[in-house]
């Protein structure tokens, strides 16, 4: 086993501590693991929808339920992860076997949705990597619309007078986009997405190498490969963040993203998108955290690296937005239009149309280019990394027999799976596989994974039991703040969301394309295919649990009544 157990006695509780060693993995540095949290926190969402969905919802008064959905959400969530698999030193599945082992399902339900994200991610990816292929060149490709691409639609009004822009007006980065790099004109849907783009597959074979010599030894060589990964998009921010401030227009931008709209905060669906995107963006119940934390000391001070890296998330998130709405309002100061009309494309989009379109019109224009895909690539690997590290540590902490000293193989068997899921991806039509796969492979499945551990910690293996765990890391027990947020706060904001995501459903397109009804079912079974495994292991749990139905559920009941007697206000 990769860990032992040794009762230290700390006040009048003993208090189960585990210790590590040899056999376990560890982190070189600390800043290894520090840059590794970030790096898989701060990803492409940072960049494109927070600055979004901030001026949809709001501009400056956004930040007020967003600042209030961390601090009583995100961020006890955050730091409730880490210090689990600091303490248990184990990953998503076999952490269960200290938790409470009924919800073991939980670890394999985290396992499938990321082999989810992980299918359609990469893609991302790739589609950058081709971005940054053809961004060498003396004129960007997107910049005019005289390639056997475009249409008579293209409408290209960068230095020109009198150019009249309307609705059936493509610019020539969107044809680019749509046309060159995904093809989607050759497929009309779902139902026929075409084949394989071959250049898109060599860009994603790229990706995936990358990834393996990456993840292949563990985290001494993944904690070096963040170095460079997790860093350098902050270079280039802070590049872009300059630049983007000496064009004309670019305080009408800055303007509209932070020009803040009271009366929007009586609005529901900016609470829910408040919390939401805090959600996604600091990533808990991705079995990351878990896995990432396993690695440190047991007396690393795991309470300041979740509040760090969560200050250093959320400040990205709110500097990208400057980095993007320069640039926007540069675009409206040119189009002889309103920010908002330029900002009306979001998702991947922004980064793949809008962004790329307003570069291919600055000068160093190949330069500025060439260093934005670089750090949509970089910022994508290091989400990749921690992915694929969760189900790693997940698998191989529960097999440790079989494949302790098969890490290598294991990984290459992982990242052969992962690329032979994403082909669907890079047909001609796989822009709409992405789009069904990141709406409904995440979506609710992972927030009704993250709630119930959170409630399976909090309430089963009891807050006391939880805070005991911390003091015998920290040498002190958490505070009362954090007990209510893990007990009540945070479960109730999970459930929050997922109530509110299922009785406004949001009808599904991609550009002028609307998925079918068959398709949204196709998406449901997708959600459920990871989230059964939840409700299945429970039911093989008590059925091949010795004793009767009702010993085995006396026994849960009593363990969690115990654990949870004066939970708030009894010290460890």
């Amino acid at each position: 086993m990769p860990h032992q157990e040794q009762p230290i006695a700390r006040g009048p509780v003993p208090v189960p501590v585990i210790i590590q060693t040899d056999s376990r993995d560890k982190w070189s540095k600390k800043i290894d693991f520090l840059l590794s949290v970030i790096g898989f926190a701060v990803d492409l969402g940072n960049v494109w929808r927070f600055p979004y969905i901030c001026y949809q919802n709001g501009g400056g008064a956004f930040l007020i339920p967003y600042v209030l959905m961390a601090v009583f959400g995100g961020v006890p969530l955050f730091y409730m992860e880490l210090a689990l698999g600091q303490f248990h030193r184990t990953g998503a599945i076999s952490i269960w076997k200290h938790i409470c082992p009924i919800f073991k399902g939980i670890g394999f339900a985290i396992c499938v949705i990321a082999l989810y994200v992980s299918f359609y991610y990469n893609t991302i990816i790739a589609w950058a990597l081709f971005y940054f292929y053809s961004s060498f060149s003396s004129t960007l490709p997107w910049t005019s619309c005289d390639n056997a691409w475009n249409t008579e639609n293209c409408t290209n009004y960068f230095g020109k007078d009198n150019v009249t822009w309307t609705n059936y007006s493509r610019s020539p980065a969107e044809e680019f986009y749509t046309r060159n790099v995904l093809e989607l004109h050759e497929s009309s849907g779902l139902g026929n997405v075409g084949v394989i783009r071959w250049q898109l597959m060599l860009c994603l074979f790229l990706i995936f190498t990358i990834v393996y010599f990456s993840l292949w030894k563990g985290v001494k060589t993944s904690g070096k490969v963040v170095w460079v990964t997790a860093t350098l998009p902050y270079v280039v921010l802070f590049i872009l963040l300059i630049r983007g401030a000496t064009l004309p227009g670019a305080w009408r931008g800055v303007v509209f993203y932070l020009q803040p709209k009271w009366e929007k905060l009586q609005e529901t669906s900016v609470w829910v998108d408040a919390a939401a995107q805090i959600f996604f963006s600091l990533g808990p119940g991705f079995g990351v955290l878990l896995a990432l934390s396993s690695y440190n000391p047991f007396t690393n001070n795991c309470y300041r690296d979740a509040i760090v890296t969560s200050l250093v998330n959320c400040l990205t998130s709110f500097v990208s937005g400057f980095v993007i709405f320069t640039v926007l309002g540069y675009m409206a100061e040119q189009r002889h239009v309103s920010v908002e009309d330029v900002a009306k494309n979001k998702g991947p989009s922004l980064l793949f149309i809008t962004y790329p379109e307003a570069i291919a019109n600055m000068m160093g224009s190949t330069f500025f280019a060439i260093i934005f895909f670089v750090m949509m690539i970089t910022l994508g690997l290091d989400s990749t990394f921690g992915g694929l590290e969760a189900i790693i540590t997940a698998v191989m902490d529960e097999y440790p027999d079989v494949l302790t000293h098969r890490r290598e193989l294991f990984v290459l068997g992982l990242v052969v799976v992962c690329f032979l899921g994403s082909l669907s991806t890079l047909t001609k039509g796989g822009a709409y596989v992405v789009k069904l796969l990141e709406e409904f492979g995440v979506g609710s499945s992972i927030i009704a994974v993250v709630f119930l551990e959170a409630t399976a910690v909090s309430w089963f293996y009891g807050i006391n039991r939880f805070s005991n765990d911390i003091k015998a890391m920290l040498g002190y027990t958490p505070g009362l703040f954090w007990k209510v947020c893990w007990v009540a706060i945070s479960p109730a904001f999970l459930a929050y969301i997922i109530i509110s995501s299922l009785l406004n459903p949001s009808p599904l397109t991609l550009f002028d394309y609307r998925f079918p009804d068959w398709s949204i079912t196709v998406g449901y079974i997708i959600g459920i295919s990871s989230f059964m495994w939840i409700p299945i292991y429970m039911v093989y749990k008590l059925v091949w649990t010795p004793g009767s139905l009702k010993q085995v559920t006396h026994t849960v009941l009593r363990r969690w009544l115990g654990s949870n007697a004066g939970s708030l206000t009894s010290s460890p």
